[in-house]
């Protein structure tokens, strides 16, 4: 069984948790998650099964959309609901004119400081595992993009939106400093993943489903093929002759090849059977990631 499931996560469940229940589910081994999504958040996170496990470094740089919940006048040292509260301020009155002029000022290209309660790596241990410590450490600023916000609701002191932004991108963080922006604190006390790529929410299935699938019928039901992360590449068809080199992992020549110099490509074989990714070398096609068939 080869493919990827576009998983509803609930909120209170690690990805990991996940990746183990689908382990016992399914009782195969080969499967992998596409980007850890925070334990108390939900939302889209597709999980790869099988072969498509090779295409998971693909999706793990789409970019995202989320829809997060800003609590304003308290902040936390984990700048979401999961931390302590480390700071109170009035919140000044504001109207949905001014918060959507702050949201629009965080759209674009940006830098952003990842948090000390996350997942990345400094020194070769994670930033959360010294911030348990009591440490804090400088941290190197990462570009981020945002593409969009969009102002749902104001309710009281709770502003709800969308955004749409590049991987790596810390909501929590975009939350803390809309907080700011609007002269008070705040934290993320929700987030909701709505989209990775081509992995929308309303095309996701929650653990109960799969469940229910898992008794009746085949998981295989609700499986994407593996090209279906890549469908922002262009594609090539090749002939019968041509195919079977690739499979082999040769490098072939092409008639004619309209794509730059580095550009990654999926591959096809004849009836539209993904076989490959290939990258473009010297006008020159060179598989990189044979598919099997299945």
């Amino acid at each position: 069984m080869n493919g990827i499931i576009n998983i509803l996560k609930p909120p209170g469940m690690t990805s990991h948790n996940v990746v183990s229940f689908l382990r016992r589910l399914s009782s195969m081994r080969r499967i992998g998650h596409t980007g850890t999504l925070d334990p108390g958040a939900a939302g889209v996170l597709p999980v790869c099964l099988g072969q498509a496990t090779r295409v998971s470094e693909y999706v793990l740089h789409m970019d995202k959309v989320y829809r997060a919940e800003l609590t304003l006048g308290k902040s936390t040292d984990t700048e979401d609901a999961s931390g302590t509260m480390v700071a109170e301020q009035a919140v000044p009155v504001l109207n949905k004119q001014e918060i959507t002029k702050v949201l629009s000022s965080f759209v674009g290209q940006q830098t952003q400081i990842p948090p000390m309660y996350s997942a990345v790596k400094v020194g070769g241990k994670k930033l959360y595992e010294l911030a348990r410590q009591g440490g804090e450490v400088d941290r190197k600023a990462r570009e981020i993009h945002v593409y969009s916000m969009k102002l749902l609701q104001v309710d009281k002191q709770k502003i709800t939106f969308d955004v749409a932004c590049s991987r790596g991108t810390y909501v929590r963080t975009l939350c803390r400093e809309i907080a700011e922006k609007l002269g008070t604190v705040g934290h993320m006390s929700f987030l909701l993943r709505t989209g990775v790529g081509p992995f929308l929410l309303q095309d996701s299935f929650t653990l109960e489903e799969l469940s229910a699938l898992g008794q009746k019928e085949s998981l295989s039901a609700v499986l994407l093929s593996a090209d279906t992360a890549l469908g922002h590449l262009p594609a090539i068809s090749l002939s019968h002759q041509q195919a079977g080199r690739v499979a082999n992992g040769n490098t072939i020549s092409l008639d004619t090849v309209d794509l730059s110099e580095g550009s990654l490509v999926r591959i096809y074989a004849e009836k539209q059977q993904f076989l490959a990714v290939g990258r473009i070398k010297e006008g020159r096609l060179k598989p990189e990631k044979v598919f099997n068939k299945d």
